[in-house]
């Protein structure tokens, strides 16, 4: 989807595993040793030595994406930006000590893009003018599509979102999830996107939401699978179409699935 630092780009490719956890099983605590198959793996936050392997891995499966045309050194500095603020979550697998996979989500979209203005615009505007100025025609399709609203976002004094109000009703971002191609249909994927859905309900959001592709790129079977409602379709301002998926959360969940 087309994204920028102040809402998070969601996941466009299918996710890398298509098991769930089995009912009323215990989420593991972070960097508790956890399994599937046999395939043992731990759920970590992730940290700037796991960056240069998560901007790598974004560019594998989610080429399209704007932020990721700018090139790795713009990805590198908003990958950052998730590991930085308190409204983000970060998190990293890894199997013998070895990265195989990644999410990246936002549990208070507005209080994150703040964060990501007050601490991190100096860096982007510099990465992406740098990225843009030896693309020209992806600057020329930047200043049609995106220049205007990109704009409004980094005036200050933005009035802020509803979500900002309270924790209480907000909708948590999915932003990116992808497991490496060997370590794939091990429970991997699935144990990412329970985290942090539990981490978006303890922080009392209300919801998740993700937006994935439509046909055959797109995940929309596996969520409905796994209890997400769709929503809707949108269209990125490059042409492509996503369907719009949210996931309810009961008040309690992050408690009760201990």
């Amino acid at each position: 989807m087309d994204a920028d630092p102040y809402a998070a780009e969601r996941p466009n490719r299918r996710p890398a595993s298509t098991h769930t956890w089995p009912a009323g099983r215990r989420i593991p605590a972070l960097g508790e040793d956890s399994s599937w198959q046999g395939i043992p793996f731990q759920i970590r936050r992730m940290g700037p030595e796991q960056l240069p392997f998560v901007v790598a891995e974004h560019l594998k499966y989610f080429p399209d994406g704007f932020f990721a045309r700018l090139g790795p050194s713009f990805l590198t500095a908003y990958c950052r930006t998730y590991l930085s603020s308190p409204h983000a979550a970060a998190y990293i697998a890894e199997r013998d000590g070895e990265p195989v996979g990644f999410l990246v989500g936002v549990v208070a979209p507005e209080a994150h893009r703040r964060h990501v203005l007050e601490v991190h615009r100096r860096k982007l505007l510099v990465c992406a003018a740098a990225g843009l100025a030896v693309r020209p025609r992806l600057t020329t399709h930047f200043l049609r599509t995106r220049l205007p609203r990109y704009c409004r976002k980094l005036l200050p004094g933005r009035p802020a979102d509803q979500a900002a109000a309270g924790p209480r009703g907000t909708t948590a971002v999915l932003a990116h999830v992808a497991v490496v191609e060997h370590a794939r249909s091990r429970g991997i994927g699935d144990a990412l996107i329970d985290r942090f859905v539990e981490d978006a309900a303890d922080a009392g959001c209300a919801r998740v939401s993700l937006v994935t592709a439509l046909g055959d790129d797109g995940a929309g079977p596996y969520y409905e699978r796994r209890g997400w409602v769709y929503r809707g379709e949108t269209r990125t301002p490059d042409g492509r179409q996503l369907a719009t998926y949210d996931l309810p959360l009961p008040l309690g969940l992050g408690t009760e699935t201990r």
